[in-house]
């Protein structure tokens, strides 16, 4: 979409958005609400992680199944995506915000700052993980993605006083991210997963120009930020570990 600017009746400055796509048949905005919602924000870094503890051959080799399923998977969804959700319907409830959906930038403040803490928690965690009890250490990839959702809350934040950043897109530029940084860092074959991830990402940011008031500039916007965080959560957790 794109915005502007107009005076409506009672002689007040108010946004007016205009379609960036035109208007698209049933089936196919249909299929971008599916693909919206399947791959919402607070899904994706639980699928992300599910991918490192249960396809990825090495990463956690140490881990026996019930530290695989506690630790790792149940961390990530209370921090990922329960904390997160019920943040959401709390503020909701307060009246805090008139919509679960945040369609304006006010509604976006507070969440961002909620779900920065509940990011930075599981930073926190994983990072010290074998540091402070008697287990085998996370591994540095989930330290790295885990921060790099913490830094996307941050930048998202300031980004969010100028323009009504995607969050969708944030979410893919650190997915991206995240699997290219992988292919280059580890001998496996990562050709299909860089594939399939960019793939997403296209069908992602694709129906938010469907579905949403989004305009290109915060779609595009979006995906900045993901690939940011992701590069600089790397930098800076091998700093911290060296």
């Amino acid at each position: 979409m794109n915005s502007g600017i107009m005076i409506d009746g009672q002689n007040q400055l108010q946004e007016v958005r205009t379609p960036s796509f035109p208007q698209q048949p049933v089936a196919i905005r249909v299929a971008a609400k599916i693909i919206s919602y399947i791959f919402h924000p607070v899904f994706v870094p639980v699928m992300v992680i599910w991918f490192l503890a249960y396809v990825h051959p090495n990463l956690y080799i140490g881990f026996n199944p019930w530290l695989k399923d506690t630790a790792v998977m149940g961390a990530a969804f209370v921090a990922f995506t329960f904390f997160p959700i019920v943040t959401i319907l709390l503020l909701k409830g307060l009246k805090f915000i008139d919509s679960i959906y945040l369609r304006t930038q006010k509604e976006r403040v507070i969440p961002f700052i909620a779900c920065m803490i509940w990011y930075f928690w599981i930073s926190y965690v994983w990072f010290s993980f074998g540091k402070t009890r008697n287990a085998v250490d996370m591994p540095h990839e989930a330290v790295q993605f885990a921060m790099a959702t913490f830094f996307s809350t941050v930048i998202g934040l300031m980004v969010n006083i100028k323009m009504k950043v995607s969050l969708h897109a944030i979410s893919m530029g650190i997915v991206v991210t995240f699997i290219t940084v992988l292919a280059f860092t580890q001998n496996l074959n990562f050709g299909i997963y860089i594939s399939v991830a960019i793939l997403i990402a296209g069908l992602v940011c694709t129906a938010r120009f469907i579905v949403s008031d989004h305009t290109t500039p915060e779609v595009y916007g979006g995906l900045a930020v993901g690939v940011v965080s992701m590069l600089v959560a790397v930098q800076l957790e091998k700093w911290l570990s060296s």
